[in-house]
């Protein structure tokens, strides 16, 4: 259940008669939602250890992708970070792709993926071949519109694929997630995936020179190696529920965002319990979080005069720039309000999600409705 999951359990809800197109299907890992819709997987899903292996498989993906034949059907909406909005759709059904990010590690992160090695060089040609099908796969006959998840992703479509979009941000349960009251524990929070963007590591190096405690919650490939190296201030502890994330959240002095997301679910759910975020400048946290000041390596505060402040940035994904934030948030912690952090999470909720997301259904679909609904 990470950020892409989330956003098509709250369509399936919103959307119950909804048939679903897959590349891989696990029952019972997502929720009762998007269990209930009516499935259907390519052949991928039939081969052994799909589900535990899926990114060995990415090769075939596109093929696999194109193996997905829709039809009869009066709108296709795609959620892809990868190749769903490559599905074979047959005749002249609208389709919109809701885009959380073009290929991350074929467009903007190779580095981060595959590094400068042998093993970078031995991708390059399927790279390549992933890049020219993903724009073959991106022009209008094939999508009738982009919504990108944030800004960033927005450029991306523009520069990658030469296509506008409109911006839908994601759903957040800011209803679930809400301020205790109370004021803060002495601990930092980081809600890790551990995979090579999420920079896990940059914050447990800037937390190695430091008294602060730092929790690190989630799990995922990189984590054994980060927490056998970690410092003692740095706990662990590994996969929470949504509930006890949530105490999280309630309890933390603040969020650590080394990561340069899409878009960046956990900030907006941090702000939701009225704490603040310290977050790396760039991607979707410069839609989600208002800066109070930058800071920089070498110590330099950059104001940006922001009365409804939720937090601070920091300029360059190193260990250096993030404690000069982190010095930065003990002196001036007190500016950022816990209820104008509340409302400007408020503004990513799934009510108003679903609201913007029916408008644009109906407009493609060439409707006309002053006050569109979900499931209508």
């Amino acid at each position: 259940m990470r950020g892409g999951e989330r956003v098509l359990d709250v369509i399936a809800r919103a959307y119950p008669d909804a048939d679903l197109y897959t590349l891989i299907h696990r029952p019972n890992v997502t929720t009762p939602a998007i269990d209930a819709l009516r499935i259907r997987t390519s052949p991928l899903n039939r081969l052994p250890g799909v589900g535990r292996h899926y990114r060995k498989f990415l090769p075939l993906y596109p093929w696999a992708a194109r193996q997905l034949k829709i039809e009869g059907y009066d709108l296709v909406l795609s959620i892809s970070h990868a190749v769903a909005k490559n599905a074979r759709i047959e005749g002249d059904i609208p389709h919109i792709s809701y885009c959380l990010t073009p290929m991350r590690y074929i467009w903007d992160q190779v580095d981060a993926y595959l590094g400068q090695g042998a093993r970078r060089v031995l991708a390059a040609p399927l790279v390549t071949a992933l890049r020219r099908q993903d724009v073959a796969r991106s022009d209008a006959r094939q999508v009738g519109r982009f919504i990108a998840i944030s800004s960033a992703v927005a450029d991306r479509i523009q520069r990658h694929y030469g296509r506008s979009s409109k911006i839908i941000h994601p759903p957040v349960d800011v209803d679930r997630i809400q301020p205790n009251g109370s004021d803060p524990e002495d601990f930092y929070l980081l809600v890790g995936g551990f995979v090579q963007y999420k920079r896990e590591g940059v914050a447990i190096e800037a937390f190695r020179k430091r008294s602060e405690r730092l929790v690190v919650v989630g799990d995922g490939p990189t984590r054994q190696s980060l927490e056998s190296t970690a410092p003692p201030n740095v706990e662990f502890t590994g996969r929470l529920s949504d509930e006890e994330i949530s105490i999280c959240f309630q309890t933390c002095r603040a969020l650590i965002h080394p990561q340069e997301e899409d878009f960046g679910i956990a900030a907006v759910e941090a702000q939701a319990a009225g704490r603040p975020v310290i977050a790396y400048g760039s991607g979707g946290a410069r839609d989600t979080v208002r800066p109070l000041l930058t800071a920089h390596a070498s110590g330099e505060l950059q104001w940006a005069d922001d009365s409804d402040a939720t937090g601070l940035y920091f300029s360059e994904q190193t260990p250096e720039a993030l404690g000069a934030a982190l010095d930065a948030f003990s002196k001036y912690s007190p500016l950022l309000d816990a209820r104008r952090i509340r409302v400007n999470a408020e503004r990513f909720s799934s009510q108003r999600f679903l609201a913007e997301l029916a408008a644009e259904i109906a407009d493609a679909s060439g409707q006309r409705s002053s006050n569109p609904r979900p499931g209508a």
